[in-house]
């Protein structure tokens, strides 16, 4: 009980800071790609350079990721002192594997999210999933920023996901940097169907539905990507599952009258089914 009482005196005097925190939406990359170096990946280098920008410009106390890799059933945030960095992917060669990225966690805005949405759930049970790791150690090599996961509720409307990001406001001025990682394009059964045939060139409407979401951020017309199932022909096609496009309405919920958006990776679709369009709210 001393403990619990300790962690609530500490967070109730967490100091809202004058500068308020940018949010991102980042795509976590292929995972083919983790092994790479960021002189060969150009999404790793741009990552790594926003890193860069990011703690030479804020003072950035901890980092919480909605990772398009933790979905449950409810919505959970991570409190481990310590990440248990996790390899959920499967298959792949051994050098996979040998990636490491220590970081900490931080228990005391873990609860600062609690505060935010109360009906979450505080849990030890997970650390940082793919959907989170290679994203971070270009953002943040060093692994000097604490960071924890908050989770996808995958049975949620998304009007839910954005709803929760609106929530999450307060934390953007206690030096928490929020990024939403998942992929605005992410349909794996026809990436699938492609390898069969050792051809990994895009179908063509990537690029058409890439450009069309760009035009309603960039527009503000946020209503139709929380209805992106109905509001184009190519929604459900491009995310035939919620998990890798939610992420970025809890980004846009976060958003403020005033912020500026940009884009700190944007490239045609060269994968097909994929794309790793990603800005940043704000900064």
């Amino acid at each position: 009980m001393e403990n619990i009482s300790a962690l609530k005196n500490y967070t109730d005097q967490l100091l809202v800071q004058s500068k308020k925190m940018p949010v991102l939406f980042t795509s976590h990359g292929n995972p083919m790609n983790i092994i790479m170096s960021r002189d060969e990946h150009p999404f790793w280098n741009a990552l790594y350079h926003l890193g860069i920008e990011l703690k030479n410009s804020y003072d950035v106390k901890a980092a919480v990721v909605i990772s398009a890799h933790w979905c449950t059933n409810g919505t959970f945030v991570n409190q481990s002192a310590v990440q248990q960095q996790i390899f959920d992917y499967y298959g792949f060669p051994e050098a996979y594997y040998k990636v490491h990225y220590h970081a900490k966690g931080a228990p005391e805005f873990a609860h600062e999210v609690k505060k935010a949405i109360p009906q979450a759930v505080e849990t030890a049970e997970w650390g940082l999933d793919h959907g989170a790791w290679p994203m971070l150690m270009h953002l943040f090599p060093d692994a000097d920023i604490p960071v924890f996961e908050l989770s996808l509720d995958y049975y949620a409307k998304p009007e839910y996901h954005y709803a929760l990001g609106q929530q999450l406001k307060s934390l953007r001025r206690k030096g928490v940097l929020i990024i939403g990682s998942g992929a605005l394009i992410h349909n794996l059964s026809l990436v699938r169907e492609k390898m069969q045939f050792n051809d990994m060139t895009p179908f063509g409407w990537e690029a058409d539905y890439d450009a069309w979401l760009k035009k309603q951020v960039d527009q503000r017309n946020f209503e139709d990507i929380v209805q992106y199932a109905s509001s184009h022909p190519l929604g459900k096609l491009a995310a035939p599952t919620p998990d890798h496009f939610v992420p970025v309405l809890y980004s846009l919920g976060l958003s403020e009258p005033g912020d500026d958006i940009r884009y700190f990776y944007e490239a045609p679709p060269l994968l097909p089914a994929f794309s790793e369009r990603s800005f940043i709210i704000g900064g």
